[in-house]
This record gives C-alpha cells, sequence and structure tokens, in this order.
C-alpha cells in the first residue's frame, strides 16, 4: 500500500522538470511512494523528460487546462492517503517528503519551506520563491494535504480568470476552502525544497506588476487574507503602504509648493536604498527599476481594486 502520492504539473518544463523528478527519485523514505507527473499541454520535451526520469514516476497528459485541473488529474490517478505537491521547477532536498509525511500526522494540510536555488546566482530582478513560514498563500510548490481533505473540498478550482500570464491563486483558494471546512493547518521547515532561479531583465521585472490588479479579487475572494497576509488590512504589504505614503506626500509637496511633505518619502525611500545597496555597483540601476516596478504595481492594484470593487493597495 502507497501512503504518499507525490504530483508534479508540468507544461513544458523540459529544463528543470528533469531535476526535479531525480530530487524525487533520491527521497530519504523507507516505505514505497508514487510520482505523478501530469504533462498539461507540453510543446516541449516535458513528456519524453518524464518517461526517462528514475525512480517510481506515472506520467499522464492532457490538453491545456491549467495546473489545477492537472493536479486534479494526478490526484485522481494516484493512490497514496497522503498528497505531496510539487512544481516541476522544484527540487526538494533528500529529507522533504519524509518530513512532510511526519508534519501531516498532526495536521491536515501542510505548508513546506522553499528557498531558491542554493547552486544559482541571485540577481536583482530574477524569478524565484520564498516561503519561510505559513503566510496564508498555501503555494503549491510545497504542499502537503490529506486525500481525505482534498475529497472533501472538491480539489483545486481554477476560479479566477487571468489575462496576464500564467493562472494563479488555485492554490491559495484550496488552502482556505480548506481551512474554513475545518482543516488542521502547519508549516514545516524540514519539508525544505529549492525553487529554481529564472534569469530576468528589469524590463520583465516591471512587466510582471501588472499581475498585482488579481489580488484585490483574492481579497474579494477570501476577506482571511486582509487578517493573515495583507498589510493594515487594506494594503498588499509594508512596501506598498510605504510607497502610497511617499505618492500623497510628493503630491501634497506639490499642492502646498512645500518641500515638507516630502518627509512622507522617507520610508519608502529607506526600503528602496536597503534592497538595491545589496547589489553593489548597480544600486542606482535596481534602485530606479525597483521604483518603476512598485508604480507599476500601484497602478495595477488601483485597477483591480475597482474592477473589484475591493480596495487593496
Amino acid at each position: 500500500m502507497t501512503r504518499a502520492s507525490v504530483i508534479v504539473p508540468a507544461r513544458n518544463a523540459e529544463g528543470t522538470l528533469g531535476r526535479t523528478l531525480e530530487a524525487l527519485a533520491a527521497q530519504d523514505l523507507d516505505e514505497p511512494y508514487e510520482v505523478m507527473v501530469v504533462d498539461d499541454g507540453s510543446t516541449d520535451r516535458s513528456v519524453e523528460v518524464a518517461r526517462a526520469a528514475p525512480g517510481p514516476v506515472k506520467v499522464f497528459e492532457q490538453d491545456a487546462q491549467g495546473p489545477a485541473e492537472a493536479r486534479n488529474l494526478g490526484v485522481a490517478e494516484s493512490s497514496g492517503s497522503i498528497l505531496a505537491f510539487c512544481d516541476a521547477d522544484v527540487f526538494p532536498t533528500p529529507g522533504w517528503l519524509r518530513a512532510g509525511l511526519a508534519a501531516i500526522e498532526s495536521a491536515d494540510l501542510v505548508q513546506g519551506h522553499v528557498l531558491p536555488d542554493p547552486s544559482a546566482h541571485l540577481g536583482p530582478f530574477d524569478r524565484t520563491l520564498w516561503v519561510r513560514f505559513e503566510v496564508g498563500l498555501y503555494e503549491t510548490a510545497n504542499l502537503f494535504a490529506t486525500r481525505e481533505l482534498f475529497d472533501r473540498i472538491g480539489g483545486f478550482d481554477d476560479w479566477l480568470e487571468v489575462e496576464l500570464g500564467k493562472a494563479m491563486a488555485e492554490d491559495v483558494w484550496f488552502g482556505w476552502r480548506a481551512r474554513r471546512a475545518g482543516a488542521r493547518t502547519a508549516f514545516s521547515a524540514d519539508a525544505l525544497a529549492y525553487h529554481a532561479v529564472f534569469p530576468r531583465g528589469g524590463r520583465d521585472y516591471v512587466a510582471e506588476r501588472r499581475r498585482l490588479r488579481y489580488f484585490p479579487a483574492m481579497a474579494a475572494q477570501m476577506p482571511e487574507l486582509r487578517r493573515h497576509f495583507f498589510f493594515g488590512r487594506v494594503f498588499l504589504t509594508r512596501r506598498s503602504a510605504a510607497l502610497d505614503l511617499a505618492v500623497v506626500g510628493a503630491a501634497a509637496a506639490v499642492a502646498k509648493r512645500s518641500p515638507l511633505p516630502l518627509l512622507a518619502c522617507v520610508p519608502y525611500g529607506r526600503m528602496v536604498l536597503r534592497r538595491s545597496r545589496a547589489f553593489g555597483p548597480a544600486w542606482k540601476k535596481v534602485a530606479a527599476v525597483d521604483v518603476a516596478a512598485d508604480l507599476v504595481g500601484l497602478g495595477s492594484l488601483v485597477k483591480g481594486s475597482l474592477r473589484r470593487r475591493s480596495l487593496l493597495l
């Protein structure tokens, strides 16, 4: 009897999937487990990579329907009583599965620990992921759930219409539906996995902030996030609150023709300098790109707030 089923959705993941499956094959676990790879309409060699991978891998294919449906298919084809979700650009450490199984003995839903790949250089604009504690987003890059809970709440639901980029927030909604159903949640620091680092320039870094327009929809769908994740209930983060204060201060300085309101810009300025100076001689460029990204993010939040009538800035 297999206790653990690892579900890995993949779309055009040829560059990272092989390493993910090698990491899963190297798990330090003295019991059988299965790895269910669901290819979600890839146009690259993801299927071939999965079929050639070591370990207890089973491969399934579907038309491009998104990660929610891919995970649901993987669960439907699996047999384990514990479901471990891992993305195709995540590399679990050898003790990942063992630690997750231990943590879920006293919980129904466990968020695992995610850090950027330590073997990769991390530039100021590169894309990766950090999950250092249970913040309420329940990222399926590293998430464990009991099958009983999964079946009870009906699996993943692709509820959010996204026009920019890939699907998002199906995992957040899964987590909050679970909590509303009375699920016990926990965080496991020992269930550690590393997320790939994808090089990215400043232009793409700024452009991605346009996706913040969807966060007001998340706040409307899951008001609990205002208490558990968003800053001061109406701000996305502490940094976005500081930016809003700076914008108001700058506007007031122009309106009153006085430099005094510019003092409101100090907290945001300190945040920008603190991050940018970590990148040495390039700090001026990093600071300029960061400010541009934050302003695009503010505009996107305003747009999303108006569209969903759900204020988040």
